[in-house]
Order: structure tokens, then sequence, then C-alpha cells
């Protein structure tokens, strides 16, 4: 064994356990399926909706109400809590399995004099633990054996690895005056070398720990839905109680003033319990008013459309961790991004060639055959790495560096070849070299040379053409122009030659080079995110990229993405900028940063906090741990999927593939549900105003109870539950993403919604009014019977109950969109296409058969074709009033 430690015996670690604790580190507690319950009971609205169900309890008790009046209510609360407290529940076990997966991981220790696995928590301070490529280190430490290269991306967000090497014998030091070059952080992976670490920190004691802590201690607030349903609650809990008294006041002026002929005539008129009936009937209609009033399918429909949302987002790789998630993210003002794997395809690739003569290719078969083969040959035989081709379409590259993993894949087809030639002498490459060179023999005795262009060209005097002949390089214009055009896209370039020269022992570069070609590589951006960057442009936020890369690196980057266009203040800073500007600054410069380059974690957590104190809505992406407070103090964190168990922890959505345009589809189906509440509430409400209206004015005609209560509360349960799951199926539609992100405090109902909540629920009253008190429609549905008998009556007030019902059901098609076209993507909306015509059916049924209960009697063939044209008038009175709207203000429909 290359490595052997006598390592900790059992009793030591048991010690170590006890003085420096174990290596488990501590996690966001995961709430109970109860603690979940009842953090959704304390919605607002479900608030309201309970004090509701109790009151209705208790006029039932006392033979007020019925009991399935009660029932409905407590269904909408039950349906609404549940649904949302399962969904968040399931996902939390599903995502907890995952973590528990990931605590499972077994790590080479030395104990007891020999070499075991023990559990990644079960370390302690002093272990001795074998690292080895591929392993991820599993708690703080230093090196005391052996090199190695760490990619300690997901700590410090630079992407190239750092080289680790052992602390010298007799440098037992305090720990915090050992150099980084000796220190290994948790999170980090090996990709290359072997080494023995001595753990000197272990759990909550790491810098991993510590992160942990700072994202536990994270402040939540509320989502932007939230907020506003709190203050819509409010809104709807004085309405309720305004509409409730002047019910009552109408009701009783009515009863005294109207019919009782006065005050000293009724009081003369009516006994004691009389008048107290009289006023105990007010209060009762007063305060079925006020569960009319409350829209306690709102809870429910939102829990029913989130649910629907997030199995939809999971088709399109999107995870959802917290339902308010969703919402919140289609309220996005502004968007922090990474962009390596996010932007970018997370690796680096070969994106152009360029010959001698200045020619460029930018895929390997485009490449002359004979140029072609010199290439493969030079790469393949001029590397470190140790290639295994044993499987041509996925070969093993161990031991080769980013760029060489790019050149040795844009090269694949010619790996399988790459031992066929005996290598004589070779110049390993250096820093202060700038180039590595391998001299072979076999199939071509040549010396092959690779390294920063300035080097290389430098040396060559000849390049090869498309035919494998050399031509001399006199002119080196067009090379000179393709190369810098090639750096102006940020790529990292490095040439490729070749002599007869050999090395012969020597560390210089050798004379009379041939250049073979140059290859410029960087790490390419997703096809799709050019496209996604700009519907997130054109849905109003603001997209900012975070990076480690160089400024100049950054910028033309963020130039490719389109993060650049349509900005002549358009800022590009780097950290050191950033830090050298107050808070002030940096908020003055928001709306005009598109990239912050060569950033550390904290850049991220100071721009998430000072962008939240704009009142902006904020998102942030991550994927490594040093990204996780910044991920979860935003207002919606998006965790990549290919990130640590942490940032996935602290994030509210996880985009499974890491892709930027999987992140704008959240955006959508965020928009897609607060359109969703907007119309059921515009349907909802203009029920409620119908109806308060209907029952407050009616008194005034001298209608007792033109709705009974009863009436009044099943128009409640059906209009109210059934609809709310009818709004819940809206279609996704591209559209939405071209308007602009609502402000957090911008209000639930705008004043579209208002004019048609007032328009539509005062024509409906008015014509309520119109049908109750003309003689023409009395003569339609007295049924044959004469007008004023107690059997016309019944058939009238029937008639009237079907066309105010059936009059809101039209209505649900003026409110499902903004435009004129009422049938846009209906069919789209399973739910509305089945429920919508189901409560049709439930009515007539009702109607036909609710006999005393509704205060119901079967309405004829004719009646019921009078009922449905009078009720259908709503929908060129909405129509109409879309129409002047579009010409007076414009159509929101038509977003430019």
């Amino acid at each position: 064994m290359k490595f052997n430690y006598s390592g900790l015996s059992d009793a030591e670690a048991e010690r170590a356990r006890r003085e420096h604790g174990s290596n488990a580190v501590a996690s966001q507690e995961s709430e109970t399926f109860w603690d979940k319950l009842v953090g959704n009971l304390k919605d607002p609205i479900i608030i309201i909706l309970i004090v509701a169900l109790l009151v209705t309890v208790v006029l039932t008790i006392f033979g007020y109400a019925e009991w399935y009046e009660s029932v409905g209510i407590a269904f909408a609360v039950v349906i609404a809590t549940f649904v949302a407290t399962w969904s968040e529940y399931s996902n939390e076990q599903s995502f907890q399995r995952l973590l528990e997966e990931a605590s499972l991981i077994r790590v080479k220790t030395f104990r007891n004099g020999h070499l075991t696995e023990i559990p990644i928590n079960d370390l302690v301070v002093g272990d001795h633990v074998l690292l080895q490529p591929g392993d991820t280190v599993p708690t703080d430490g230093l090196v005391v054996a052996g090199h190695a290269e760490v990619d300690e991306a997901a700590l410090t967000g630079e992407s190239e690895p750092i080289k680790k090497t052992a602390l010298p014998d007799g440098a037992e030091t305090s720990d915090a005056e050992v150099a980084e070059e000796y220190r290994l952080a948790r999170a980090g992976l090996l990709v290359d070398g072997e080494c023995v670490m001595r753990a000197t920190a272990v759990g909550d004691k790491t810098r991993y720990g510590q992160t942990m802590k700072e994202l536990l201690s994270a402040e939540d607030r509320l989502s932007p839905l939230q907020h506003k349903l709190s203050v819509l609650g409010g809104h709807i809990s004085t309405f309720g109680y305004v509409g409730a008294s002047l019910i009552f006041v109408a009701f009783m002026f009515n009863t005294v003033f109207l019919q009782g002929g006065g005050m000293e005539a009724y009081m003369a008129a009516h006994s004691g319990g009389d008048i107290v009936k009289d006023v105990v009937t007010a209060m009762i209609l007063a305060i079925i008013v006020i569960v009319v009033a409350v829209p306690e399918g709102l809870p429910m429909m939102i829990a029913m459309v989130l649910a629907i949302n997030m199995k939809k987002l999971l088709a399109e790789k999107v995870l959802v961790r917290k339902l308010l998630g969703i919402e919140t993210a289609g309220s996005l003002n502004m968007l922090f991004s990474d962009k390596t794997g996010t932007l970018t395809q997370g690796k680096l690739q070969v994106g152009a060639v360029v010959s001698g003569g200045g020619e460029r290719f930018d895929q390997l078969d485009a490449i002359p055959m004979p140029l072609r083969d010199s290439l493969g040959f030079a790469l393949c035989h001029n590397t470190s790495a140790v290639i295994d081709a044993s499987n041509p379409k996925d070969p093993k590259l161990v031991g080769a560096d980013r760029t060489e993993q790019a050149l040795l894949r844009f090269v694949t087809p010619y790996l399988a070849a790459a031992g066929e030639v005996e290598i004589l002498d070779l110049i390993p490459f250096n820093s202060t070299r700038k180039f590595s060179a391998s001299q072979v023999s076999g199939k071509r005795d040549v010396t092959l040379v690779k390294g920063a262009p300035e080097v290389i060209l430098a040396n060559c005097d000849h390049w090869l053409d498309a035919n494998g002949q050399a031509q001399p390089l006199s002119d080196r214009g067009a090379l000179d122009q393709a190369l810098s055009e090639l750096s102006g896209r940020a790529m990292r370039l490095l040439a490729v030659a070749q002599t007869d020269t050999p090395i012969d022992g020597s560390t210089e570069l050798p004379q009379s080079l041939t250049l073979i070609g140059v290859f410029g590589m960087r790490d390419e951006l997703r096809p799709t995110s050019h496209a996604s960057v700009k519907t997130a442009r054109e849905a109003g936020i603001h997209v900012v990229m975070i990076t480690g890369d160089a400024k100049d690196t950054a910028q033309a980057i963020a130039k490719d993405v389109g993060l650049l266009e349509d900005d002549p203040k358009a800022l590009v800073l780097t950290s050191a900028e950033l830090s050298a500007m107050s808070d002030a600054e940096v908020k003055q410069a928001l709306p005009h940063l598109y990239v912050v380059a060569r950033a550390f974690p904290t850049d991220k957590s100071r721009l998430v906090k000072l962008a939240k104190e704009e009142g902006l809505v904020i998102g942030m992406t991550g994927d490594g741990v040093n990204d996780a407070p910044a991920v979860k103090n935003s207002d919606v964190g998006f965790a990549m999927g290919s990130g640590t168990e942490m940032t996935k922890e602290s994030g509210d959505i996880v985009i499974l593939d890491d892709n930027f345009s999987s992140l704008t589809k959240a955006v959508l189906y965020g928009r897609t549900l607060f359109k969703s509440i907007r119309k059921f509430l515009v349907f909802q409400l203009t029920v409620n105003v119908s109806a308060i209206l209907v029952v407050f004015v009616g008194q005034f005609f001298g209608f007792d109870l033109p709705l009974t209560m009863t009436q009044l509360l099943w128009l409640n349960i059906i209009m109210d539950t059934l609809a709310g799951l009818a709004f819940a199926g809206e279609a996704a539609l591209a559209r939405y993403m071209r308007e602009k992100p609502l402000r957090r405090d911008e209000p639930l109902i705008n004043a579209d919604m208002w004019s048609s909540i007032l328009i539509n629920g005062g024509f409906i009253a008015a014509l309520s009014m119109v049908f109750l008190t003309s003689s023409v429609t009395q003569g339609w549905f007295s049924g044959g019977f004469d007008i004023g008998s107690p059997e016309a009556e019944a058939k009238f007030l029937t008639a009237f109950f079907a066309f105010f019902v059936f009059a809101q059901v039209f209505n649900t098609f003026n409110a499902r969109t903004q435009g004129l076209n009422l049938t846009e993507h209906l069919l789209d909306n399973r739910l509305f296409s089945l429920i919508i015509p189901g409560i049709m059916i439930i009515q007539v049924f009702f109607i036909s058969f609710g006999g005393e209960i509704l205060r119901t009697v079967g309405l004829s063939f004719t009646e019921w074709l009078l009922v449905l044209t009078l009720a259908a008038i709503i929908i060129p009175v909405d129509l109409l009033r879309k129409v002047m709207r579009n010409r007076l203000f414009g159509d929101p429909v038509k977003v430019s």
C-alpha cells in the first residue's frame, strides 16, 4: 500500500467524539405533517373561513341553518389545507430521503492499525482519511501525505482545480498558521492525485458546517402572494361586515317601515316574540351575507392550481419543494444567475480550430482529413493523461485537467490509437514554460508541442495546409485576425505544432516549428440560453450573471447570451469594484448591473440583501455550498440539480437539468397561477357583489328574501367551491411572459378586475331587480296560474333563482379571459370543461327537485329557454365593457 497509518483506536475515536463532536452537520428540522397543517391553517383566508364555519354550526344547532351549509364550508377548508399540506409534505419527504442517502457515504479511514470504511458521520478529529480521484472531501483537514488536485467550486465558485501538497514533516503548527496549499475543506472534490488527510475539524465546526448554520438562521418573509392574500383577507372582512350591517338595516327598514307602516304601527301590531324573531332573522341574514362574502374556494383553488402546476413543472425538469415558490417565481423582478452549468454547459469544449492560413473549422469533421489526422495524432500523443478507449463512445481520461479533457474529447475517434507509438522523451507542462512537448517514434517520428499561442507561434516558421503539407508561415495577417476574433469571444487559445528536432533532454522550446493548428476552447453556452434570457428580459426580469471568471471573459459571455443588449449604461463589475462601492451606490447601480465577475459568495448575499431592501422580488440560482445562504435568503431560491445537498435543501425550487430555460418555465407557471387566482376572484366577487346587492335592494322593493338564506348558501357552495376548481387548470400561455412582473405591493385586484366585478355584478343585480318587479317576467313565469297566487309566486321565484345562478355560470366564460375570445384555450383546461357543464346539470336537477329546501318547483322547457336567454345577456354586456376598455386604455391581451 502506498500509504500506511495506524490511525485512531476505537477508544481514541470515542474520546475525540466526546471532545470535538461527530461529523454530522446540523440540518433544517423537517416539519411533520401536522406542523405544516397548523401552518396552513394560519392563512388569513382560512381563519375567516373557520370563523364562518363556527357561526354556521351555531346557527345549525339553533335551527336557523341546515347541516349541509356547515358541511360545504368545512369541505372547502379541509380540501384547501390538506391538498396544500400533503403536496408539500410528500415532496419534503422525498427530498429528505435524498439527503439521507447522501449521508450514507462511506469514507476510507485508518482505524485500529488498518484501512477500513466508516460512515461519513462517524469521522472524528484526528482521523487519517485516504482520498483518491473522485472522492469528496468528507471534513476539514490537512494533507499529511501525497498530493492532489481539488475542485473546490462547490465552496468557492472557482472552476479551476487547486493543487494541494503534504504538510512538511515536523510542521505541526497551529491550524490557523497552515497555508491553504496544505488545507482541505469539506465538499471539495479530488480530480487528480492521491493523499492522506488528517481531520482537524468535524461537523458544525467545518467551513461547510458554518455555512449551514448561516443557512439555518436565514430569515423568512411572506411571499408576494401571501402578502397580497393577507391584504385581501382584511378587505374581504371589511366588505362582509359593512355588507352585513347594511343588510341588517335594510331588512329591518323593510319590515318596520315598508311593510309595518312605521315604528308605532309596527310596535302596536307585533308582540315581543315577533319583534325578536324579526331581529334574529335580520341578524342571521347578515351573518349569512358575511359567509357568502368570504371566497372559501380561493385557498382550495390555490392549493389545487399549485399541485397541478407542480406536476406539470416536474415534466419540465423542475422540482418544486415549496409550493408558494412557484407563485413567487412568477413575481420575480431580478434574478441573480450563475454562469457555469446554468447559462453554459458546464464543461470546457473546443469551439473552433484555426489553421496556420487563418481558416476556421467549428467541427472535427469539417477539417480536411490530412490536417485532421495530424491534429488527432498530436493531441493523443502529447498528453499526461492515461487514456482508456475500450468504450469508444465514452472514453475514460484519467489524469487529464479540464483543458486536456476538452482537447482529447474533440478528437475522440483518434483515442483508440493512442498507444501505438513509443514516447522517447518529454517536457512536462509548467506555468513558467507555458508549453509541453513529447518526442515519439513508431507511426511517426516527430516531436509534438502544445502550449500558449504567443509562445508557440514565436518559433513557428511553417504551417500545415489542408493536404498536410508544410507551407512557409510568412504572412500571419489572416491567422492573427482569426485568433483575435476567438479571443473576443473569451475563448482560451492553445497552439499545437510539430518539429523534426529531437528533445535530447532539453527543456527549451524547439526551433523551426510547424504549426498544425490553434484550438479555441470555451465553456459553451447552452443552445437554449440566448432565447431563455431573452424570454426572461421580455418578462421584465432583470438578469444579473454572477461568475468567478475574469472580467473580459464574463463580459464576452454576457454579450453572447444577450445580457448587454438595449442598455447603453450596462455595467460589468468585478468583486473588487463592487466591494469598493457603498450600499447606496450599489442600490443606485442595480438597474444597470448585468455582470459580476470574480465573484465571491459574500457578493451574492450582499446583492440579495440590498435588492430586497429596494422592494424587489429576488431570485438566486446556486449549486455550491457557498451559494446556499444567498439562495436561502432570496425570495425564491433556485438550486441546481447537480449541486450540493445543502444548496438543494436551501432552495424553494430545484432545476433538475441545471438549465436556465427550465427556470423560465417556473416563472411562466408562477404567472399562470397568479392569473388563475385573479380569474377566480373576478368571478367570485361578481357573485358576491350581485348577491349582496339583490338581497339589500330587494328589501326596498318589498321582497323579504328574493334569495333565501338556503339559496344563498347553496349558491355559495356550488359557485365558490366547484368554480374554484374550474379555474385551477388554466393553461400556461406564452403571452404571460411578455408582461412585466407585478410589484410586491401591487394589489391582488387591479382596475380592470374592479371594472369587471362592479359592472357585471351591478348589471346582474339591476337585471335581477327588473326581473323581480316587471309584470312581463311575472307573466312569463306564472306557469298558467293567476299572477299573485302562491303557485305563480313559486314558479316566479324559482325562475328568478335559476336566472341568477345561470347568469353567474355564464359569467365564468367572461372571467376566464381578459380578451374578447371567450373560447381561448378553453379545451386546454379540462377541469373547466368538465366542472362548468357539471354545475349546470346539478343546478337544473336541484331546482327541479329542490322543493321546500331550496324554495323551488319544476320549470317547463320554454321557461328554461327564457331563463337561459336572460342569463346569457351578461356575455354581450361584458364583451361591450372589454371593447370600451380596449379603446380607452388599450388591450391587456396584446402585450408589446
